[in-house]
């Protein structure tokens, strides 16, 4: 057996046993899990290595944390009220329209800052019971909310995982956008429709009407939209006009978030500031344990001994593997997966297009978040329903999984086909 193989097993031991045995969270398990694997791999504690691996996704985590104040204060000002109403509002009589409105919603935060977390527990929060008034069950709801976190944190503009999977063979993040598109929102729509279509479809508008939350709109009218607008203008500014400098998506959020202090009902910045950095601390903190953990697999060529491994599958084996490892591996985390198994992955499909199969094996990494005893998109969609437990949610969105494990394998098969057809930015 190879100092390599050796390496491997005893930090995925201790992981394991930090997350199932000790009940550690998952930032710190993969903490001691790096301090063993340099320990065994180099007989050295290798401080310089865990410290820089600790801030390999610094660049990640300032976005994380940038787009969920914003987030918190879009939500704090009443936007996402008043976003939700007009929806219904407008759309009520094309349910299947309003559905997949209502879908972008969940995603939004996820799409920005690149956490289904953020997507559950903001807007989920939110749209969970709107839903329900609208006659979609519990699980249902439960479910819709868990899909659009899932697909919202793929979604562009903010794809995490795919980061990753690119910083692992230094292909930038750019040209992602129509990729990601192609990958997220028809699946996003049709499940959407597939869960809550037929409890809509005969809705009674007049008592949903009631229960919905105007207050904002008729308050504030357009101003409360303002911070959306902005933070929308700030990003496509550089793309549209290349001569302007690019401010960066943590200056972006902080700007819009400034912004929203303003237009819509008042509140303390400092507290709505705090408590987003303390929502996103378990995602920040698994990011920095995934960076340690990546950086002593490549220093005791663990991460090599994965590439080697699976290069040299068959081809209708690399998919199988891929199909079940990604999604399980992602149960520790989804960006741990991502790192450990997307880019040896992206490494072995080097003859397609780069940027359609890292963007595939994000969306196939994101898995990860509805896998257990992490499954962050299940768990907490179960408890903002209301839900005792989470396995009902992943017995009735096995189906969807399976799609998106297709859809994504599909997308890869047909990479170089598919690039004539996509416009790279």
């Amino acid at each position: 057996m190879s100092n390599e193989l050796i390496t491997f097993i005893a930090m995925i031991a201790v992981f394991l046993l930090g997350c199932f045995l000790c009940k550690l969270p998952v930032s710190i398990s993969m903490v001691l899990a790096a301090i063993v694997g340099a320990l065994v791999g180099t007989h050295t504690f290798a401080l310089r290595h865990l410290v820089e691996g600790m801030f390999s996704y610094v660049d990640t985590i300032l976005v994380i944390a940038t787009a969920m104040i914003f987030m918190k204060v879009i939500q704090e000002s009443g936007a996402l009220d008043a976003i939700a109403s007009v929806i219904i509002e407008r759309l009520h009589k094309v349910p299947a329209l309003m559905l997949c409105m209502i879908m972008l919603i969940i995603m939004f935060p996820g799409m920005i800052t690149g956490s289904s977390t953020a997507s559950v527990l903001s807007a989920g929060s939110i749209m969970a019971p709107v839903l329900m008034m609208m006659g979609v069950p519990t699980l249902e709801t439960a479910c819709i909310l868990a899909m659009g976190g899932l697909l919202g944190m793929i979604a562009p503009p903010t794809n995490i995982p795919a980061m990753i999977i690119g910083a692992g063979i230094d292909i930038p993040y750019s040209g992602f956008g129509l990729p990601l598109v192609l990958l997220t929102f028809p699946l996003a729509f049709a499940f959407v429709l597939m869960f809550g279509y037929k409890y809509v479809k005969n809705m009674n508008y007049l008592d949903v009407k009631a229960k919905l939350n105007t207050e904002s709109r008729e308050k504030f009218g357009v101003k409360v939209y303002i911070p959306l607008i902005v933070a929308i203008v700030l990003m496509l500014m550089n793309k549209a006009v290349p001569a302007v400098p690019d401010l960066g998506m943590p200056l972006v959020f902080l700007i819009s978030a400034l912004v929203g202090c303003f237009t819509g009902f008042k509140f303390n910045l400092a507290k709505v500031a705090k408590d987003s950095i303390e929502s996103v601390l378990p995602v920040m903190g698994i990011l920095m344990g995934v960076g340690m953990f990546i950086q002593i697999m490549t220093l005791t060529g663990v991460r090599g001994l994965i590439v080697t491994s699976c290069l040299s599958l068959p081809d209708w084996a690399r998919y199988v593997a891929m199909a079940i490892s990604m999604p399980l591996f992602g149960a520790v985390s989804s960006f741990g997966s991502a790192s450990v198994l997307g880019v040896p992955f992206l490494l072995s499909f080097l003859a397609k297009n780069e940027i359609i199969v890292a963007a595939a094996l994000s969306l196939i990494a994101s898995l990860g978040d509805m896998m257990p005893p992490t499954a962050l998109a299940g768990i907490f969609a179960a408890q903002v329903v209301g839900l005792e437990k989470y396995t009902p949610v992943l017995k009735r969105c096995l189906l969807a999984c399976l799609i998106i494990i297709v859809w994504a394998i599909l997308f890869i098969i047909f990479a170089n086909q598919l690039k004539p057809f996509i416009i790279f930015t």
